[in-house]
């Protein structure tokens, strides 16, 4: 029983760090991989208010993500700041760019030795963005100065009428109201950051706010620079906790294990390989069907997922004997983990809800 196994770890967590517990994780299976979405808010506020007599002394919020949405980290922190007296991030993986600025309002970080931080600077899309290869790409916004310090460092042009040439390049080919949003984003960044420090270090002077904003924006890592919990706590200064029981670090990889299975985060989705395997034309022809794992929110009293279900079918092409894949989701959203088990057994209905991601 996975999520009898799952609560007895969490039940052990608690026991060993004297706290209430909850998880947030999503999915980082390679090709389907979710993120942190603001429909999450909505599902975190119940697992809080099912708190017994709020606010607790210390909630621990297990958290893994690859990140998602840049105001999710900021509505959270103010809740948890609500229900609980203080509050610690534990991190068994990865907590990249959102999901570090969620650790970034923590009143204590644990990391796993396997545990990993990342930059916060952020990846902007709209409908703006460059397209390539039919899809609409993130620009992210250290990309956009790493370029101008190029130009004006690596290259060596620092006449203005040079320089506006080289803007110039940029912006025929990244639509200006495209980088427009980065300049927004960037500093939108930086601001919660700001602001969510401040949740936890009231006395602490500006200057030593800006530098931790900077040095996890920009200043010492790309953004795909994964920081472990050495760098975190030496070179970044954050409050990040080192001295691990044993017997907690492996409460915490266990539990990771469990949902790493759950959302089969080291099996690559590939439904083209999966529907080429099919032998049988006609049960080929009916499509392979998928429920997939995005999200989840697990605590002592409750378990929510965000799933989606779908089915890939091959269809024919524009051209004769040229075969095409189709993806139809075919039901999306959160839901218990008893309502999935019994939704599974049966179609969903017209009447399900569909959650925009």
């Amino acid at each position: 029983m996975p999520k009898a196994q799952r609560q007895k770890l969490i039940g052990r967590i608690e026991e060993l760090r004297s706290s209430t517990v909850i998880c947030y994780l999503t999915s980082l299976r390679p090709n389907v991989a979710g993120a942190m979405a603001d429909d999450a808010v909505r599902v975190m506020f119940d697992h809080l208010l099912a708190l017994p007599a709020p606010p607790v002394d210390k909630l621990d919020v297990f958290l893994c993500s690859n990140g998602g949405s840049g105001t999710v980290p900021w509505r959270l922190v103010s809740l948890f700041r609500e229900f609980s007296k203080s509050f610690a991030v534990l991190v068994p993986y990865r907590a990249y760019s959102a999901a570090s600025l969620l650790a970034l309002g923590a009143d204590e970080i644990v990391m796993h030795p396997f545990g990993e931080l990342g930059p916060i600077d952020p990846t902007v899309s709209n409908d703006f963005n460059p397209i390539e290869h039919g899809r609409r790409i993130g620009i992210n916004v250290e990309d956009v100065r790493a370029y101008v310090n190029f130009v004006k460092s690596g290259v060596g042009i620092t006449h203005e009428d040079e320089l506006i040439k080289a803007i110039e390049i940029l912006a025929n080919k990244v639509h200006p109201l495209a980088l427009g949003n980065v300049e927004r984003f960037l500093a939108q960044s930086r601001m919660i950051a700001a602001k969510i420090l401040r949740t936890h270090m009231k006395d602490v002077d500006d200057h030593v706010i800006s530098e931790i904003v900077e040095n996890m924006a920009s200043k010492l890592y790309f953004h795909g620079h994964p920081i472990n919990r050495r760098e975190a706590k030496n070179d970044l200064k954050l409050k990040v906790n080192l001295e691990l029981q044993p017997e907690l670090e492996t409460a915490m990889w266990d539990l990771y294990c469990q949902y790493e299975a759950a959302f089969e985060n080291r099996e690559p989705f590939n439904p083209v390989a999966d529907l080429a395997s099919i032998a049988d034309p006609d049960e080929r022809a009916k499509g392979k069907h998928y429920e997939l794992r995005h999200a989840v929110v697990e605590s002592a009293n409750r378990t929510d997922w965000f799933i989606t279900r779908r089915r890939f079918k091959e269809t024919q092409g524009l051209q004769p004997g040229q075969q095409q894949i189709r993806e139809e989701i075919l039901w999306q959203g959160w839901t218990q983990e008893e309502e999935a088990e019994a939704e599974s057994r049966s179609p969903p209905s017209e009447t399900n809800p569909v959650d925009a991601r």
